[in-house]
């Protein structure tokens, strides 16, 4: 699955209940891969210099969170 499966069609939405659940299911790299892809599509670059789509931190944020659950300090 790639990142932009999770934005509805034509909006800047994601679905959520794909969202949660599919972070669960992944391993640590293809998390960190997630990761990584999540964080660029959020730079100024990828965005033609306009702020990021909410999408995009929105999943980043879920990203992180997983990583966090599965490796606390």
């Amino acid at each position: 699955m790639r990142i932009c499966d999770y934005v509805l069609p034509g909006e800047n939405r994601v679905d959520f209940d794909q969202l949660l659940e599919h972070p669960q299911k992944m391993s640590d790299a293809e998390l960190i891969e997630f990761d990584e892809t999540c964080a660029s599509l959020r730079s100024p670059r990828a965005n033609f210099g306009k702020p990021p789509r909410e999408v995009f931190a929105i999943q980043l944020a879920e990203a992180r969170a997983e990583w966090r659950r599965r490796h606390p300090k």
